[in-house]
């Protein structure tokens, strides 16, 4: 039998963009996917849509697989000749147990490769303005674990060279052995006013930090409910931080964002959230099987509309393998959105809006079904693809909604709008309910129309239904963002 391949991956400390060009490349080409509570969803974003996605969340309470039971996994489907990646949070050989899941495939002889991915205990700290060496501050650091496997899960650890030998020093998933830490290294002689910051959900939008001392952080941490995942650094050159911070100043940062999604396409809208400090769940994804196209009529038509962006890639994409000459096709070229219009000046051509066009015999739609809802009756259909909402995303996203504390929601045209309240339902969320606490951002006047008629909260749209508009929308503080 064939045996297949195991990339042990490491997936980065949560924004996507860190994680290593080689780590993408091998999501891209699984066939399974075995990830990490810390991993962000996101990236599984990328994989093929037939790839399969198995969770292996860790909680501090509870595990959903154990540790030997994703050792056997891995050797299973590597053993079925499959391409298998094992998405771990930070870098898989820090606390990742990589050499563990290594063990158990170089045992059964199946092939792999350990991809390195950028360590939370560097990651995090920079990302709140903190270097972990610098040339007057610290000129060492140390990777620690602050919980291990003994019955009361307090780390046996050489407390004295840590507190005497090492300037800074980074504890992974330690919160609630806060006390214990704090008390060892005071009284192995760092001092009491050694200062420590707690990074919770470190390089994520969502990102919080605490700051105190040795002498007082574990009461503040009571005081806050601060919880894991979080990395505590301790050492002087936190102070740094008032001078470098960088990522918090960010216009959308502490913006946990729900944007109704309708395109199988990545969103440019996201990813300029992001870049401005978002946190960003698009909802729900969606799957698409490309349909076969006859255009042997093309020519006959006096208008073309396309329903979507996608569905001018996949025209156009028809056109050239049936080796149609472009010239031929002398309809006027529409567009149902303003994406839709993009997509086709890309191509060089100017398009209009399907407002400034009347229903006739002569014209054909581009697309799917959804765009007959408008009224065009008289015209034919070419349906390039069928989308179905991806089910296999819906329990994922709604571990990252339990996870996330969003406190915005965006619908960027009026299409979204039912197809999300549609999604929600399948995970078990009343739209409604869900909506209420939130400020509710519609793109435009017919958007957030949809919004009303679907009975959801309305709280204003940008001046402006662009990226750049909405950025500048969101960025207002809330009590006048929110302004309808």
């Amino acid at each position: 039998m064939k045996k297949g391949k195991v990339f042990l991956v490491g997936a980065g400390p949560g924004d996507v963009g860190l994680i290593t060009v080689k780590g993408l490349e091998a999501i891209k080409q699984a066939e399974v996917i075995l990830y990490d509570r810390l991993a962000n969803p996101k990236l599984l974003e990328f994989a093929p849509g037939d790839c399969e996605l198995i969770y292996c969340g860790k909680l501090p309470d509870r595990h959903i697989l154990r540790q030997e039971n994703i050792n056997d996994l891995l050797v299973e489907k590597g053993l079925e000749g499959r391409i298998v990646v094992r998405l771990k949070g930070g870098d898989p050989g820090v606390f990742g147990r990589v050499g563990e899941e290594a063990a158990a495939l170089a045992q059964y002889q199946i092939p792999f490769e350990i991809v390195p991915g950028i360590s939370s205990g560097i990651a995090a700290p920079l990302y709140a303005g903190i270097p972990v060496t610098h040339r007057e501050h610290a000129e060492s650091f140390a990777v620690v674990t602050a919980h291990d496997k003994s019955q009361n899960g307090k780390p046996k650890l050489d407390w004295e060279g840590l507190a005497r030998g090492v300037d800074t020093i980074a504890f992974y998933m330690g919160v609630g052995n806060l006390p214990f830490i704090c008390e060892n290294l005071m009284t192995h002689g760092k001092p009491a006013t050694t200062p420590v910051i707690l990074i919770q959900w470190g390089t994520f939008g969502r990102q919080k930090t605490l700051q105190g001392t040795l002498a007082d952080i574990s009461e503040k941490v009571l005081e806050a409910k601060f919880s894991n995942p979080a990395i505590i650094l301790v050492g002087e050159v936190i102070s740094l931080r008032e001078k470098i911070s960088w990522f918090e100043k960010k216009p959308l940062y502490g913006r946990q964002i729900l944007l109704a999604r309708t395109s199988t396409s990545p969103s440019e809208l996201a990813k300029e959230l992001m870049t401005h400090g978002a946190d960003v769940i698009e909802f729900p994804k969606w799957k698409k099987t490309p349909m076969p196209l006859d255009l042997t009529t093309i020519t006959a038509y006096e208008k073309i509309v396309f329903a979507s962006p996608e569905s001018v890639a996949e025209f156009f994409k028809a056109v050239v393998e049936q080796e149609i000459d472009i010239r031929s096709i002398r309809a006027d070229f529409f567009g149902a959105s303003i994406k839709s219009m993009k997509a086709l000046k890309d191509r060089g051509f100017l398009a209009k809006l399907t407002e400034e066009m009347v229903d006739s015999e002569e014209l054909l739609i581009v697309g799917d079904e959804s765009i007959l809802k408008k009224g065009y009756v008289k015209a034919e259909l070419i349906v390039t693809s069928q989308k179905k909402l991806d089910v296999q995303f819906l329990p994922i996203f709604k571990r990252m909604l339990e996870e996330a504390d969003v406190n915005t929601v965006v619908f960027p045209s009026s299409s979204s709008v039912e197809a999300f309240v549609d999604a929600l339902s399948e995970c078990g969320f009343d739209s409604i309910s869900l909506l209420k606490e939130m400020q509710v951002v519609s793109m435009g006047l017919q958007t957030q129309a949809a919004v009303i008629k679907a009975g959801l909260p309305t709280t204003g749209m940008p001046d402006q239904a662009t990226k750049e508009g909405l950025v500048a929308y969101l960025a207002l503080p809330v009590d006048k963002g929110c302004e309808a």
